[in-house]
């Protein structure tokens, strides 16, 4: 499995937007639909990477403990589904209902949106305040799989807190790493 770390996007980044089909739903939502009051967590996954398989079940704790708090979270995958069908629109909502993902998830078939991201990898988060500015982005926590550590969601969940709760930031951000973005 490639390892490709995300390009950490300038912090301060109003966030692109989008206009983007929910495989979920079937309803098509930009970024303003989507945004939460308190900010909003943009994630970049996919069906197949092992690196979102080890943390999905963590990613959607963290999605419902912080939506009831004004967070709004939406999954975009990227990924070129003719070149990797197991990334396709029909099986991401199998994907999303295997794991029990009831946030959007939405497909990027242009990879447009994953280049205005400058999105790398999966899985890629993304944090933006309540006005669209780029918080934090980087790793959800030190877990990698076949690494031993457990997963915590620290570093995104210590994100998250300082956001809603007005805290400031640790620095460095640390990049996630995943694997890479499938392009075209």
């Amino acid at each position: 499995m490639a390892r490709t770390e995300s390009t950490m996007l300038p912090l301060g980044t109003i966030a692109p937007d989008f206009y983007l089909k929910d495989t979920n739903s079937n309803d098509t939502f930009s970024f303003e639909d989507l945004k939460g009051p308190k900010g909003t967590l943009v994630l970049f996954i996919c069906n197949h990477c092992p690196f979102v398989h080890h943390v999905i079940n963590e990613v959607v704790m963290i999605a419902n403990d912080y939506r009831v708090q004004g967070l709004g979270v939406v999954a975009i995958s990227s990924n070129d589904a003719v070149k990797y069908p197991q990334d396709g629109p029909e099986l991401m909502t199998d994907f999303a209902m295997e794991n029990k993902i009831d946030f959007p998830y939405l497909y990027d078939e242009t990879q447009d949106v994953a280049k205005a991201y400058q999105a790398a990898c999966t899985p890629d988060f993304y944090l933006f305040d309540s006005q669209d500015k780029l918080f934090y982005r980087g790793q959800l926590d030190d877990s990698r799989p076949g690494n031993g550590i457990p997963l915590s969601g620290s570093d995104l969940r210590g994100a998250i807190d300082a956001l809603i709760y007005n805290r400031s930031l640790k620095e460095p951000q640390k990049p996630s790493l995943g694997c890479s973005i499938k392009w075209k």
